[in-house]
């Protein structure tokens, strides 16, 4: 008894001894991370949420015009088309990414051949460029229009269901990824348990697979309604917001989603300045609230193991 109350003696000692420099030096090793995340990220978001009160051509010239960005932004119908844009193109882009995104990871981890193969090739689109990836797509989609005396900018339709194809295309691999990674953490006992117990393929899949991979199912959603909101390059390269139509006194691009709008904006004149400023904050309240709200429903609903 002895023996062993020493040894826990020196090993308590030793436990205080590492831990009182690090508890006396760690603000010498955060000081510089903090610094720059001060300086690279609070302190620009908080310059931008003040310009967004302002008009000016630079932030040295800015002149406080109080909530007259806001009103311009939200009454701006092109911002108004882009967001509804916007809300369209999120839906579609996650269900049709998820849902084709689990069913490969699923596909892939019931032991079928060459399945890392399939695997590299399913993510390497993730690997191209947005613009690169526009460009490409537009090209193959203009050529199958062609046989139709059509293109792929004369349509609204053609350019949002070109755009949902292209980012599908690019994401499915990344999000399949994750989906593997939660397939493959489900507990064997549990799967045997429900083919002692004479489930199906379908009962396994919907009330012991599902319920298993809600964790991932979460950041899959969160990833694709992020990526759907943020998205720029793709559809500046894609359609640029093509076609375009006169509406309540306005040009309005109809195939136009929130980031390139907030760009065209901002290159509008040096006027409209603050007013692509007041559209970021207020794109940045949208992202956020939409990506919380979502994160609180499919949390809910994972499995505690």
């Amino acid at each position: 008894m002895k023996k062993k109350s020493v040894k826990n003696d020196n090993s308590t000692v030793n436990s205080l001894l590492v831990r009182r420099p690090i508890q006396r030096w760690f603000p010498l090793f955060i000081l510089p991370t903090f610094l720059c995340f001060i300086i690279g990220f609070i302190w620009p978001f908080a310059q931008g949420i003040y310009l967004s009160f302002c008009t000016f051509n630079t932030p040295k010239d800015a002149t406080w015009v109080g909530v007259q960005n806001y009103v311009k932004a939200v009454t701006d119908p092109g911002f108004t088309n882009a967001f509804w844009n916007t809300a369209k193109f999120a839906v579609v882009s996650i269900i049709l990414i998820n849902v084709l995104a689990f069913s490969i990871a699923y596909a892939l981890t019931q032991k079928m051949r060459g399945a890392n193969l399939f695997r590299t090739v399913f993510f390497m689109p993730n690997l191209i460029g947005g613009v690169v990836l526009g460009y490409i797509w537009s090209m193959i989609f203009d050529a199958i229009l062609k046989q139709y005396n059509t293109y792929l900018t004369a349509n609204a339709k053609y350019g949002f269901w070109g755009l949902v194809i292209l980012v599908a295309w690019q994401q499915i691999g990344y999000m399949m990824i994750i989906y593997i990674a939660g397939l493959q953490a489900v507990p064997g006992d549990m799967l045997e348990a429900a083919k002692i117990d004479g489930a199906n393929g379908w009962q396994t899949l919907f009330r012991v697979i599902i319920p298993n991979v809600m964790p991932s199912i979460t950041i899959c959603t969160f990833l694709t309604l992020t990526n759907s909101f943020k998205l720029f390059d793709q559809n500046m390269a894609l359609t640029g917001g093509a076609p375009e139509i006169m509406a309540q006194g306005a040009k309005i691009k109809m195939t136009e989603l929130l980031a390139l709008n907030i760009y065209s904006t901002y290159n509008i004149n040096k006027n409209w300045h603050g007013v692509a400023q007041a559209k970021a904050v207020v794109f940045f309240i949208l992202v956020a609230v939409l990506a919380i709200a979502q994160q609180a429903a499919t949390r809910s609903k994972e499995v505690q193991q």
